[in-house]
């Protein structure tokens, strides 16, 4: 079973958009996952244009590779190093403790995490 940031099990991050390394609403992750699309996030119109701009366009839709495009408001599993590099450049996007896998906190610390907690989120 998979462990969140918090000690507890992942939960799932979004079905809509449908998200996570594996495609099934989590984000969890495994050797195969470079990435580590471990943190999810909810998008804010700040962090999609911070990625944007980062080389990573995650709110122009790709129809060819099934992707809509992302826009504020819908929570994705990112890659933890971008998260952290959009944490450094204040622009992190608020964080789904309890959907964040805990292998994010080989790059980001939980006191980090904790600051962006989404206001949505029960922890």
């Amino acid at each position: 079973m998979a462990r969140n940031v918090v000690g507890g099990e992942l939960q799932p991050c979004s079905y809509d958009p449908l998200t996570g390394w594996f495609r099934d609403g989590c984000c969890n992750t495994d050797s195969g996952d470079f990435g580590v699309h471990t943190v999810c996030a909810v998008m804010t119109a700040e962090f999609l244009e911070f990625s944007k701009a980062a080389g990573n366009d995650l709110s122009t839709p790709q129809p060819t590779v099934g992707f809509d495009g992302l826009v504020p408001g819908d929570r994705w599993c990112l890659c933890a190093s971008r998260w952290t590099e959009a944490f450094e450049a204040g622009s992190a996007p608020p964080v789904v403790l309890e959907a964040t896998h805990a292998r994010t906190l080989e790059w980001a610390s939980l006191s980090q995490l904790e600051a962006h907690r989404h206001s949505g989120d029960p922890t």
